[in-house]
Order: structure tokens, then sequence, then C-alpha cells
């Protein structure tokens, strides 16, 4: 990924705009195409504002025909609302950008004879049965419930994926993303690190869904940006998980959380949210033997630098 034109789309999302900044550094000429449906212009604002001669945005819905003039080396398919907030707001989108919006992100890729990654989801393994979970299992996904719009989504995306790489020869590749965190994550995001960051910086109680014993493993941006570059470069065209083997419960991230804000913030109990998986934790197995990638940031160094950045934006001193 050097010396490349690439279009990202969802390029102006939390991980988005990081694999902007990351490929504009590596040398590459970036098309960001985001409709904002869920992406934030600010992410993007220092690219914009100081009118970067390797950036380009182009304000489009991808579940409408994509068009971009010129070469493309390789295409990022990021687009889609994330977290449960975003997909439970906006179901049929959500649908229409995993089928309608793959197949144009493939069909440009197909178009320009460029390099495709698919960002999929652990979501597509479910409330899952088998743990860790490794890329051969199949998953455990309600189809019909509320968080299906999500998981069914990136499973047709997957599918479709792999049609165009078999029919049609495109050197596609699929990523299953794992919980990832860092700067930039939306204040208001649903997700448990903003959504702790945000309530232990202001002195609030700490919402954890359940009694907080289901598991998460999560990944600093840095480290998962990393992953997707060493993925697109690969020819390896199954999936492959990216995310950090650590796991842990909500209920001890909650408290790491607090401990390291410094704050007086205690833990109140919610109601568990349908079809919240119980645990979840990939098997990187495959990332590190055909990648040589692994996560190098440890939860504490990313959750202090994560904290910092909210408590800039929130305009809150410690």
């Amino acid at each position: 990924m050097k010396n490349s034109r690439v279009v990202v789309t969802g390029g102006a999302g939390f991980i988005g705009s990081h694999l902007c900044d990351k490929l504009i550094a590596l040398g590459n000429d970036v098309v960001c195409v985001d409709n904002f449906l869920t992406g934030n212009l600010s992410n993007i604002a220092h690219l914009l504002e100081n009118e970067h001669p390797n950036f380009a945005l182009n304000k489009h819905n991808v579940s409408e025909h994509v068009y971009v003039e010129g070469n493309v080396d390789a295409v990022f398919h990021l687009a889609s609302p994330a977290s449960p907030n975003d997909y439970l707001k906006f179901p049929i989108q959500t649908l229409k950008v995993g089928s309608l919006g793959t197949h144009n992100a493939l069909g440009l890729a197909k178009e320009k004879q460029a390099r495709f990654l698919l960002a999929s989801t652990s979501e597509v393994y479910g409330d899952p049965q088998i743990h860790p979970q490794y890329e051969e299992y199949w998953g455990h996904v309600n189809p019909i419930g509320p968080r299906g719009v999500y998981d069914e989504a990136k499973r047709f995306s997957e599918a479709m994926t792999m049609a165009y790489h078999r029919t049609h020869g495109l050197n596609a590749h699929i990523a299953r993303i794992f919980n990832t965190y860092g700067p930039r994550m939306r204040i208001a995001d649903g997700r448990a690190i903003p959504a702790f960051i945000t309530q232990s910086i202001r002195n609030e109680p700490i919402s954890v869904f359940g009694d907080g014993k289901q598991t998460r493993s999560f990944c600093f941006i840095t480290d998962l940006i990393n992953g997707l570059i060493k993925l697109m470069d690969s020819e390896i065209h199954e999936p492959i998980n990216l995310g950090n083997p650590s796991e842990m419960t909500i209920l001890d991230l909650a408290e790491k959380i607090i401990a390291l804000a410094g704050t007086d913030s205690n833990i109140q109990h919610e109601p568990l949210p349908v079809d919240d998986p119980k645990i979840r934790q990939p098997d990187i197995t495959k990332a590190k033997k055909h990648l040589a990638w692994e996560p190098a940031i440890s939860l504490e160094e990313g959750l202090l630098v994560t904290i910092d950045d909210f408590r800039e934006r929130l305009n809150i001193n410690p």
C-alpha cells in the first residue's frame, strides 16, 4: 500500500478516518467516500482544512452507484453503521449498505481492476457457541432479531465478496473486525468504551448491561489499521479475524476505566439488550501465520490515550 490511489468508503468514520491518515502517511492518494449518516466531518477536518494534496472527499451514498474518475488501485469498503445505537436507528440503511453498497463497491473494484477489502465484523458469529471464535465457525445469529440487520448485512456482504472473487477473479479480502477503540470514537456511540469513558470523566454512574459478566476483546485502532493494510497487501482471500485475543468482562472493563480516569463513578446495572453476545474473543492464529500480525498496544496504554482524547473533546480537565 504505497504510491497507490485508494478509495475508502466510510472514510469519515472512526476506523475509516484513521485508515485514511495511515494510507496518506504511506504515500498513497486517498479518495474518501462518505454520506455522513454516521461519519463525522471533524474526523477528516485536518485533511480538508489543510487542503491535503493526497486527499479528496466524495460526499456520496454508496448504496447508490459509485463513480470515481481516474485509476483506482485499491478499495477499502468500510461504509456501514457499526454501533448498536446506529443500526437500530437506521436498520434499512444498514441492510442496504451491506447489500447494495457492497455490490457497488465491488463493482467499482472490478471496473478499475483494483484490490478490494471488505470490513466485516465479529458480529457474523452472533452469540457464539464456539469459543474463541475462529474463521471456519459459521456463527449463531438470529436473522430476525433487532441486531440481525447488522449481522446479516455483513454475512451477505461476505458472500457477495467471495462470489466476486470466485466469479470475476477479483483480488478480494475480508477482515472480521472485533471490538476496536481509540481516539475519534463518537461520544454518544453507545458502545462500552465510549459510554464508560464519557460517564466516568463526567463522574456519572457507569451503565453496565446485565450482570457485566459478558466478555469482549478490545483492539486499539492503530493495531487494527496495521492489520487491515497487511491484509490488503496479502494473497489471503478467505476471512481473517483482526482483533485482540485478550478477553475481559464488561464489568472489569468498567472498573479499569474508572481507575484510569481517576473519578468517583460507580456501577449501575441496566437490562441486557436483546441477542447481546455473551462471549467474544478472536482466534488470530491465521493473522499471525499469514500476515505476521498481532496487536502491540496494551489495553491500559490504549485506554489512557482514548481517555485523554475524550477529555479534550468534552473540555473536561482531570
